[in-house]
């Protein structure tokens, strides 16, 4: 069959689609200028590589002759691959979830020939099954009205973005800036808190680290340990369930059922990059070992399957996979994943029913109470019993079973690896990258392991060669060779996080001093001077027609929490007050959304709690290599304080922050200086000081 345009693109999602008989347009002016001349109004599909529903409704609808035909005597079809256009897909995702209450992938949208959008749904079936209307009659529905009514979808359109312009100033409120919002949102939490199997809500579970965060805050400045055991409680439930892959290592997406027990099984990196953060914080705060080990297993799978060969971070692993090598176009969900019991025996032997009885695997499978019951007699490995029972029922010593149980995991990952592989998304984001800086910038802080400083630098190496231009603009996506689409204020704001991150981590001042140009670049391209704020895309992008300035914090932290969070930071490295008042405007700007639903802000409460709760700021001195220097540094690493500041003075850092000088004359001699509330303590150079400081 003919390729359509799809085929010129670099996307893996687009590419995918490039051999449908759909007529699909690349997202562009091609595409909005065929619309125009030929007065059609336009099918709008997106979605991502590892989506299974979006893989679902191509085979479905896309690949279907028929339907393509009517798809393309009725509209302009245009595919978005939401990862790579992460601005395009906000705005249809909030006129979607506008018009029908919820959203999800694959988004599928009608829009006028300028762009606006009149209808809209997710998955649509060939055919109304589900209680979803069929995509055909939906096609003749649309084409009637289109013929009959078209004035009258314009004047729908006009008015849905109306709403959505107005809705997002009417937002924009002075609120009081209070610490009530903190509690409320905890009490959000708690009632929706599954304390039988830990997370939130029931049915699916998602992994939000963001809630986490604010969690972990609260703990911390509330002296609230509930708040704590609710984060620990469902990392060790996440990491029992099926959504953690024992064999490989990372979390799958979500789980399908209450109890993590069966996954919905793409693997993403900006969830392996934050349950890094979540696990390591809830080391730090316990030093319980367990959860540095998820951590560092998470890295791992991270190093093993996601890390390009310059340095840089893949996106994302497929959910589906085939069954058999000589038939690839033929895939299931989770086939990489699952196991039949006799595969497990054939590879195990006599280790076989200890690795089962704990694992929880069973000769009819183990997820048949899944609510898509699709997995028939295949199992996915889950801990249905921890290693004590696992020893006591089988009458042996806790650390053999251990051993056995491990050695198992090898031998099973080295059956696996020679299965067809899920579909790797070899796409390289720079938002989703920074996340992943932070994670291994925090790990090193945590483990003081220099391999994990390197994974750091090399990947902010990457960025800064190859989707960094001279003036500070960031490019968004890089894959194949080539650098393009224009950076959000996500990109920026989760790159500026991550140069704070790693700067406190390795304290190379050139980390400092671009976070502090690229935070200048930011102000310049996204502040909303008028209101407070930052714009989700910079002014006057053409293609996108409303002006969103983002505050959920979902999957991925809102980037408007980020970047107030880095401005805050800044202010305080920098002795910066404009910066501090620029994130308390921001944040009253905001204030209107975060103190009617705080749950849906967790992060922004976190970037709130900086501003109101006192800022810890530790400026240190002495060489990076004296062993004096390294003990007090390690000290304080491991103290878990969401509102500290660690600056390493130099002579170098007065370009920075020439205020140092005001406080320290000596830079060689190893010694901790503690500033709160715009006083410093005495210096302190031993532990047991610094200890009680601390």
């Amino acid at each position: 069959m003919k390729p359509n345009r799809l085929i010129n693109e670099k996307s893996p999602y687009l590419i995918q689609h490039a051999y449908n008989p759909v007529n699909w347009y690349p997202w562009g002016e091609e595409a909005f200028e065929a619309a125009r001349t030929q007065q059609k109004p336009i099918f709008l599909s997106i979605g991502y590589s590892t989506c299974y529903w979006c893989h679902v409704m191509e085979r479905e609808v896309f690949e279907n002759e028929e339907i393509a035909k009517l798809m393309n005597d009725t509209f302009i079809n245009i595919k978005v691959d939401r990862e790579e256009r992460p601005d395009v897909d906000r705005v249809y995702m909030t006129a979607l979830q506008a018009l029908t209450g919820s959203g999800g992938w694959p988004m599928s949208m009608f829009l006028t020939p300028e762009l606006k959008p009149f209808y809209g749904a997710t998955y649509i079936p060939p055919k109304a099954k589900y209680g979803r209307a069929g995509i055909e009659d939906i096609i003749n529905e649309i084409d009637k009205a289109w013929k009959e009514k078209k004035q009258d979808i314009y004047t729908s359109s006009d008015k849905i973005l109306e709403v959505l312009s107005e809705k997002s100033k009417a937002d924009e409120k002075d609120s009081a800036l209070t610490k009530e919002v903190f509690n409320k949102c905890y009490q959000q939490c708690v009632s929706s808190y599954d304390y039988t199997y830990g997370g939130f809500g029931q049915g699916n579970k998602f992994p939000r680290p963001v809630v986490f965060n604010f969690l972990l805050q609260y703990f911390y400045s509330f002296d609230k340990n509930d708040a704590k055991d609710i984060v620990t409680f469902t990392l060790k439930k996440m990491y029992d369930g099926g959504v953690y892959d024992h064999i490989g290592g990372g979390f799958h997406r979500y789980a399908v059922d209450s109890q993590w027990r069966v996954p919905h099984f793409e693997k993403m990196l900006y969830d392996q990059a934050q349950l890094v953060c979540s696990f390591l914080d809830c080391y730090v705060i316990t030093k319980n070992k367990f959860f540095l080990y998820v951590a560092e297993e998470i890295l791992r799978y991270v190093k093993n399957k996601l890390t390009d060969k310059s340095g840089a971070f893949y996106s994302a692993e497929d959910a589906e996979s085939a069954l058999d090598a000589d038939n690839p176009k033929e895939k299931e969900e989770g086939a990489f994943y699952l196991w039949e019991k006799e595969e497990i025996e054939d590879a195990l032997g006599d280790d076989a029913a200890i690795f089962n009885y704990h694992f929880g695997i069973l000769p009819h499978g183990n997820t048949l109470n899944d609510p898509h019951e699709v997995f028939g007699t295949k199992n996915v490995l889950y801990n249905a019993y921890d290693i004590y029972d696992t020893a006591k029922h089988f009458k042996l010593p806790p650390n053999e079973v251990l051993d056995k149980i491990n050695s198992s995991l090898k031998k099973l990952y080295i059956v696996r690896e020679h299965w067809p592989k899920p579909h790797l998304d070899d796409k390289i984001l720079t938002s989703w990258n920074a996340l992943m800086i932070s994670a291994y910038a925090y790990a090193y802080k945590v483990t003081s392991k220099k391999e994990y400083l390197d994974s750091a630098n090399e990947a902010k190496d990457f960025i800064c060669k190859n989707l960094m231009k001279k003036d500070f603009t960031l490019l968004h996506r890089y894959r194949d060779g080539e650098a393009r689409f224009d950076g959000t204020l996500e990109d920026y704001a989760y790159f500026i996080k991550s140069l704070l991150d790693l700067y406190e981590a390795g304290f190379n001042e050139e980390d400092l001093q671009l976070a502090i140009d690229l935070n200048n670049k930011t102000t310049e391209l996204f502040y909303d001077t008028e209101n407070g704020g930052y714009f989700d895309v910079k002014e006057n992008t053409a293609d996108i027609v409303l002006k969103t300035k983002d505050t959920y914090d979902g999957a991925e932290p809102g980037a408007n929490s980020i970047q107030l969070q880095n401005i805050l930071r800044l202010s305080v490295i920098t002795d910066d007050e404009e910066l501090k008042d620029m994130a308390e405007e921001s944040l009253r700007a905001f204030s209107g959304d975060f103190n009617r639903m705080p749950f849906t802000s967790p992060q922004m409460l976190c970037a709130l709690n900086m501003l109101l709760e006192p800022v810890k700021e530790i400026i240190f001195t002495g060489d990076l290599k004296d062993e004096k220097t390294i003990s007090l540094l390690s000290e304080i690493n491991k103290k878990y304080n969401p509102n500290m500041i660690v600056i390493h003075a130099t002579e170098k850092l007065f370009e920075s922050a020439p205020y140092i000088t005001d406080i320290i004359a000596d830079f060689k001699t190893p010694r901790v200086y503690i500033c709160e509330n715009y006083k410093c303590n005495l210096p302190v150079d031993n532990i047991e000081d610094l200890k009680k400081l601390l």
